[in-house]
């Protein structure tokens, strides 16, 4: 039982207004946090006054005891703080366990560079690209590099070859193993690679959209379509891309985002104008800002990792102290620095966004593993749904049917799980719930047969017709005992096998929610899967990259006539009177289906 908030009271009076060290201990006798004070009475008290934070009320809540060791000084406080939590790793103060190096984009250093994503920083005069806001964009980054730059994505040094790779086959690789590209041709285009990467692409893309308008007069739409995409693409990443600087001295930019307990500390290593590492520190902490800031410092900063000449950091912190600790280390003397605008501002920025939005991660993943628990009573089931994967259908017109699968664990998306299907049973038909019998068969059947991890919950998007068909396929695999739900979309009822009536939840309910996501998730996965295809059918590009024919209406005007054929062979009058669209809309349909007949040498 923890003491009453007045015994940890009248402890914290009976403290001496000495420096030192306080030491906060559970019911269990475990130090939960240790904490250094110029006053050990006044600091101590403070814990206990009205209208505190979050964290701190938490900390309080779990405290039973507190001892203290008197110092002589505050530096000797902060060294003796330093050494305990060393020693004890009490849970609520920083703690550096959990840092990790985040990924970054090389340019190999080689007469025909690679670009590829690594976490591992050699000094061989590669060069690293960074940082992003996410891991998001940066694969955008190079998502865009391997589609508008041919370069080479072979392993290793490059190796003379007879004859080039797929890649070269399919426009992705310019083939210099091959000879078919000269050095300086092939270094242009690592040119345009560096000039994307570092935010200078106003010539790239104006040479870009000169080669979209020759490629629209050559009636060459689809590779002008291309084009198009890919400026629109360079105009979305650039967005994100921060100014690069090429200062020469070393620095780090340390920043932090914090809620409630949860902290993360974002480290961004700058080194001869390049960015050559970024790390991100998650703990839990009952600190204040500074206090914490200045843990940090001191723990991450060791022999074996001195600090650099400049540190730029999101709030002050004490430097006299930290400056002390330093010098006894032998750590030198770097200059602190608290920038307010410019790029070391912005770089800073961007450090703190990288630590907020890891912040905000493990706080929702706390959050949503109390959410499953929510979710396992509300459906009565016998253990705890950390694995929930959901199934959409995605079709337009009967075209391109579609199954998506998404994974979540704990309650948030496990990306690298999930999957996708062709259904290719329908043959053109619409029937949902035999696409949900064969995406069902095709997935649980290579569960089992490759003995893969089965799920605690499965989810079909649908109600009772797309359940029993889930429920018809995985009781024919004997697989019948795993958990299965529908969730229809109108009043997000849920429907379990068996049972004739749907299960209704307040829609603020947290296993709801949950759910709501994972159904969410598989359709945007799912649609963007159909969507993808709907882009290589010829038919389709033909009709939408017509001003106003979008993909719904491109799919009721094939319904209708059947083939670019009869579209080509009928009148502007009778496409707007049986797709019900106006004369001049039809028209330019008719022009341009004829068009594209013409191409083809085919007869309109």
């Amino acid at each position: 039982m923890v003491k009453d908030i007045q015994d940890l009271k009248t402890i914290a009076a009976q403290l001496p207004d000495t420096p030192g060290v306080y030491i906060m201990k559970d019911n269990g006798g475990d130090i939960i946090y240790v904490g250094k004070a110029l006053s050990l009475k006044k600091r101590v008290s403070s814990y206990f006054n009205a209208n505190k934070d979050t964290k701190t009320r938490f900390l309080v809540s779990h405290i039973e005891d507190i001892e203290f060791i008197p110092t002589r000084n505050e530096y000797e406080a902060l060294v003796l703080e330093n050494n305990l939590i060393k020693k004890w790793k009490p849970r609520y103060n920083i703690n550096l366990k959990d840092g990790k190096s985040y990924p970054v984009i090389r340019i190999t250093n080689e007469a025909y560079p690679r670009v590829f994503r690594t976490r591992r920083i050699i000094q061989d005069g590669s060069e690293y690209y960074g940082p992003f806001p996410s891991t998001g964009s940066l694969d955008e980054y190079l998502e865009l590099i391997n589609r508008t730059f041919p370069l080479r994505k072979c392993k290793g040094p490059l190796k003379k070859r007879s004859a080039p790779c797929l890649y070269h086959h399919i426009g992705r690789c310019d083939a210099p193993c091959t000879g078919k590209v000269s050095a300086e041709d092939y270094a242009r285009q690592v040119a345009k690679v560096r000039a994307l990467l570092t935010g200078k692409t106003k010539p790239l893309l104006k040479e870009l959209t000169v080669s979209m308008k020759e490629a629209s007069a050559a009636l060459e739409f689809e590779k002008a379509a291309r084009v198009r995409d890919t400026i629109e693409a360079i105009k979305v990443v650039g967005k994100e891309q921060e100014v690069q600087d090429f200062i020469e001295d070393e620095r780090d930019y340390i920043a932090f985002g914090t809620e409630d307990e949860f902290v993360t500390f974002s480290v961004f290593q700058m080194r001869g104008g390049k960015l050559v590492g970024r790390e991100l520190y998650a703990t839990r902490s009952a600190e204040e800002e500074a206090a914490g800031l200045l843990q940090f410092l001191m723990q991450y900063y060791s022999s074996d990792r001195k600090p650099p000449e400049k540190i730029y950091l999101q709030i002050p912190v004490d430097q006299d102290l930290i400056g002390a600790y330093f010098q006894e280390q032998k750590f030198g003397k770097p200059v602190f620095i608290v920038p307010e605008r410019g790029r070391h501002a912005s770089v800073l920025r961007m450090s703190r966004e990288n630590a907020w939005f890891d912040v905000q991660k493990r706080k929702k993943q706390a959050d949503n593993v109390e959410a499953i628990r929510e979710l396992k009573l509300a459906l009565g089931l016998d253990r705890l749904p950390r694995r929930i994967e959901g199934f959409d259908i995605a079709q337009l017109a009967g075209t391109h049917t579609v199954a998506a699968m998404v994974s979540f664990y704990n309650g948030v998306p496990d990306k690298k799980n999930y999957r996708h299907f062709n259904i290719k049973s329908l043959k053109g038909r619409i029937d949902d719930f035999e696409a949900v019998r064969e995406a069902v068969a095709r997935r649980y059947t290579r569960i089992l047969n490759e003995g893969l991890e089965r799920p605690d919950l499965i989810l079909i998007d649908g109600g009772k017709g797309q359940v029993s068909a889930a429920v018809e396929i995985l009781s024919a695999l004997g697989m019948g005992d795993i958990p299965l739900v529908g969730l229809a979309k109108r009043e997000e009822e849920l429907f379990l096998p068996g049972e004739s009536d749907p299960l209704t939840l307040d829609h603020t309910h947290p296993g709801l929610r949950v759910l709501i996501w994972v159904r969410d998730e598989a359709h945007r996965f799912g649609t963007s899967f159909n969507r993808q295809h709907r882009k290589n059918d010829i038919k389709f590009s033909v009709l939408e990259n017509i001003p106003g024919i979008g993909p719904q209406r491109s799919s009721e005007l094939l319904k209708l006539f059947g083939s670019l054929e009869a579209l080509a062979a009928s009148t502007p009058e009778v496409i707007s009177q049986k797709a019900s669209i106006p004369l001049s809309l039809a028209g330019a349909v008719a022009e341009e289906v004829t068009a594209y007949q013409s191409r083809l040498g085919k007869p309109s």
